[in-house]
């Protein structure tokens, strides 16, 4: 299905797509919280701004949350005093959907007849708004604006008779993509979207079960890896045992493709695929789709090195670390000006002269979204004394937002979405632009061409082709626009 692409919370001043969130969580370990701490450090990645951790004892709920990172919040060595039990949820977060203040950092917690709910959830309920606007017109009170809330507040009026079932019946109402872990009144409850857009595994360590929504978050506390939850699926482990239930009837996966292109870790496996190697198969077919006369293969890092590794080998070229990333800068660098944000780019990546200097050079990065930051590297490699500097993307065009939990521009501010690709090319100032063709994508990932009637891997940004529905943005404009809430944190 095709939608018309109305704006999401964005970072004007950014050239790269915002991660999403990632969950973490535990049942049956001793002082699960170190556990968990050190799965969300695993996950930073997928979440910068915020992060929180909430445990169970067996008879209290303890919760602790912090803007900010992990390292900064969790490393010290009494995070499991102050946070005990054998059973607990993490998240990292940066918001697609609520502002960044403390009343939305996840775990979000509420008591509820017969128990408490702790829930954390990565992706984005597209029917969110409208179940909000029902549940408030009944007189719901909302303490947040995030979609995540929307499951508490199902759940707490559902009339089922336990905590659980009152829960499971809310993931029968929700829509759109998410990988969400949850306490229950004692029990971890986790589920996964219909479609399994968004990631998320089971693993064991020592007897006890852990959750993520990436393999490398197991393979950092030495846990062994289990299997994926599957599409539709809830699992609600207890000191009783473990027990698998549908709350949605299966649908065949379409995992979100960028989470090979960008969001997951390279040393991840997701949907039995190892990330760093169809990321390197994407630079190889990326090659035969795009080829140029080049000296030297560039990529612009972190994200775009296995795709160069993979361009370079197939070409039979050098591959070199023309660029050089500056890690203590920050993952946004916010200036007013043009000029100060122009130094931001400058602060992150800077040039290798020797590697560039006289040569005919390739870069590789994972996408372009706006094109502001490619087009300043690419100058800086003329700067460097580069011949030629030819750019290529490691991902077809993006032409279409997101409305899963990536946080990118309209379509207006889409490069890709306005301009033919020679014009793309004029306005990057690079001799020649070129990008991974839609089947390459599909062959690099899957090893197979897409499924035009039944596409295998959620690809909407590239196609306009749409999962689910998406309610909340069927509705009329002025409606969309509607603020969520008066109150602003200090």
């Amino acid at each position: 299905m095709r939608y018309p692409a109305p704006p999401l919370p964005y970072d004007p001043n950014s050239d790269h797509l915002r991660e999403e969130c990632g969950v973490f969580a535990v049942h049956g370990a001793v002082d699960s919280a170190l556990m968990i701490a050190l799965g969300l450090h695993a996950l930073q990645h997928r979440g910068q701004e915020s992060c929180g951790i909430v445990t169970h004892d067996g008879s209290r709920v303890y919760a602790e949350r912090h803007m900010g990172l992990v390292g900064e919040h969790f490393a010290d060595g009494d995070t499991h005093k102050r946070l005990p039990g054998r059973i607990g949820i993490g998240h990292v977060r940066y918001s697609t959907s609520g502002a960044t203040v403390a009343r939305n950092i996840q775990p979000l917690y509420a008591d509820v007849r017969g128990g408490g709910i702790a829930v954390a959830h990565n992706g984005h309920l597209t029917n969110a708004r409208t179940l909000r606007d029902e549940l408030v017109a009944t007189g719901a009170i909302f303490q947040s604006t995030s979609d995540t809330e929307v499951v508490l507040q199902i759940a707490a009026r559902s009339s089922r008779t336990s905590p659980t079932k009152r829960f499971l019946s809310a993931l029968k109402q929700i829509e759109g993509a998410f990988a969400l872990v949850a306490l229950v009144n004692g029990n971890l409850v986790v589920a996964r979207d219909p479609f399994g857009i968004r990631p998320l595994v089971l693993g064991e360590l020592a007897g006890a079960t852990i959750v993520a929504s990436e393999t490398c978050a197991l393979d950092v506390i030495g846990a062994d890896y289990v299997r994926d939850v599957e599409p539709g699926e809830a699992i609600i482990v207890s000191d009783d045992g473990m027990k698998s239930e549908r709350f949605a009837p299966a649908k065949p996966a379409r995992t979100c493709a960028f989470e090979y292109i960008y969001f997951a870790r390279p040393d991840s496996v997701i949907a039995g695929i190892s990330v760093y190697e169809a990321r390197k198969r994407m630079g190889a077919q990326l090659y035969k789709d795009a080829p140029a006369g080049i000296d030297v293969v560039i990529p612009v890092p972190d994200s775009g090195v296995p795709a160069a590794l993979g361009y370079a080998q197939a070409a039979g070229v050098p591959y070199e670390m023309g660029i050089i990333r500056g890690h203590y800068v920050g993952r946004t660098f916010i200036q007013p000006t043009q000029a100060k944000r122009d130094l931001g780019v400058r602060r992150k990546h800077s040039a290798n002269p020797p590697v560039v200097n006289g040569k005919r050079v390739l870069l590789v990065d994972d996408s372009i979204v706006r094109g502001t930051t490619s087009r300043k590297i690419v100058e800086m490699m003329r700067e460097a004394g580069a011949t030629e500097v030819h750019f290529r993307s490691a991902c077809p065009p993006i032409k279409f937002p997101d409305f899963y939990g990536i946080d990118m521009p309209s379509r207006t501010e889409l490069m890709a979405a306005s301009q033919e690709c020679e014009e793309m090319a004029r306005a990057l100032k690079a001799d020649s632009l070129g990008f991974l063709s839609l089947d390459g994508l599909y062959q690099a990932v899957l090893g197979e061409t897409r499924n035009n009637a039944a596409p295998q891997l959620a690809d909407h940004y590239f196609t306009g082709e749409y999962t689910t529905r998406l309610l909340d943005h069927e509705r009329a404009a002025s409606d969309k626009d509607r603020q969520l809430s008066l109150l602003v944190d200090a």
